[in-house]
């Protein structure tokens, strides 16, 4: 193969690991919301600048906690900041890993798709005569073009 831009081993001990740790992580996590679309639009957001307000909030309501409603949840709203800050930097370094294995996974697809282009290349010049023509037929499904909207046709197994 003349690229080789990963080189990444996924054993079985270390994918077992790897899981092992991601279900950690799940269970850590269990709290953690997903939102619809539609849920997310309808949101008041904390930008910059909001998030100064309610930093201030916080403060202002820890000093004063008789001026506020006796509906108002001051100890909810504090854990609630307290939780923004912890889970802040834990996503941080959640999405630089998501950013690598994303990467990883391209870098890896790139490697197979080119190491694939190069072994079909020689396949189809150096494989004539000798017993290779099915499977030469079978990798050259891959550049058929179809129509627009059109089925391609079934790929058969390959013959064992």
């Amino acid at each position: 193969m003349s690229q080789n831009l990963i080189d990444l081993e996924l054993n079985a001990e270390r994918v077992a690991r790897l899981d092992t740790a991601l279900a950690a992580v799940e269970a850590e996590l269990a709290g953690l919301v997903a939102l619809a679309p539609d849920e997310l639009r309808q949101l008041t957001k904390m930008g910059a600048k909001s998030e100064a307000f309610v930093r201030q909030s916080a403060v202002a309501f820890g000093e004063n906690p008789g001026v506020l409603p006796r509906n108002f949840d001051l100890e909810g709203f504090q854990r609630d900041l307290a939780a923004l800050d912890a889970l802040r930097p834990r996503l941080q370094r959640v999405s630089r890993i998501h950013e690598r294995m994303s990467g990883a996974e391209t870098a890896l697809g790139s490697d197979l798709m080119n190491g694939a282009l190069e072994g079909y290349a020689v396949l189809k010049v150096s494989g004539k005569g000798e017993g290779m023509e099915a499977l030469r037929k079978l990798l050259a499904q891959r550049f058929n073009r179809t129509p627009r909207g059109a089925q391609p046709a079934p790929v058969p197994p390959p013959a064992a």
